[in-house]
């Protein structure tokens, strides 16, 4: 383990980890909290390895949800939209708004912000950022729900701790659930809701194990097995 920090080293020392182990969540948190602290507050996230063929079109496992205790981040939005619901997005809390404008900053190479938001009638605007956006994952999808009508409603939900997902080409899904600062039983919400959510979105042509294995850890941690059977 020459290559690892000397703080993943104490991580893997702490009295009840076991790399080889299924942990039920609770146990799992409170073996999270054992392991030693970075210097900022960490991300907690939670891995799905899904069985699905990202490749094929039915098999694609993506979306947004909001969770119940928020992930403890602020996050910058970027919307396109003009006219009144330009000014909505605004009022909502949208950090960037725009047009044309803002299309071409981006094709400059500005991508600093979490989430971008489309109204349906910018799509013709949007649609020459896939290239820029698309391999950042921060293109705007209407099966992410961020591209909508209701643009002030989605700056809303994704400033309170609405997250997105897409499955990558392993059929592995990222979700951040919180902060290792949150409380142990708000993490748990938010895992337990990630988890029923997840179950919910099996493609019909998936046969056999769907989620195959699921993996808790903090940024600089190392990853506790669930038991989700």
């Amino acid at each position: 383990m020459a290559h690892v920090s000397r703080r993943y080293r104490a991580a893997v020392e702490v009295p009840g980890y076991d790399r080889a182990r299924r942990y039920d969540l609770g146990s799992a948190l409170e073996v999270l909290g054992r392991f030693p602290k970075a210097r900022f507050d960490e991300t907690v996230e939670v891995a799905f390895r899904l069985g699905v063929d990202p490749k094929r079109s039915d098999q694609v496992v993506r979306g947004s949800v909001s969770l119940p205790k928020g992930i403890g981040k602020e996050r910058v939005v970027a919307v396109f939209a003009e006219g009144a619901q330009a000014e909505e997005a605004r009022a909502a809390g949208a950090d960037h708004v725009g047009g044309e404008e803002l299309a071409q900053k981006m094709l400059d190479g500005w991508t600093a912000f979490d989430v971008c938001i489309a109204h349906p009638a910018m799509m013709k605007v949007v649609g020459k950022l896939g290239r820029v956006l698309g391999p950042q994952g921060k293109m705007p999808s209407p099966k992410s729900g961020t591209v909508t009508p209701q643009v002030a409603l989605a700056v809303r939900e994704f400033k309170a701790g609405k997250v997105e997902f897409r499955a990558d080409a392993g059929g592995v899904v990222h979700v951040p659930v919180g902060k290792r600062s949150f409380a142990p039983d708000d993490l748990a919400t938010n895992i337990n809701h990630m988890i029923e959510h997840i179950r919910s979105l099996k493609p019909p042509a998936v046969k056999g194990a769907y989620i195959r294995k699921v993996s808790l850890s903090a940024t600089m941690s190392p990853s506790l097995t669930l038991d989700v059977s």
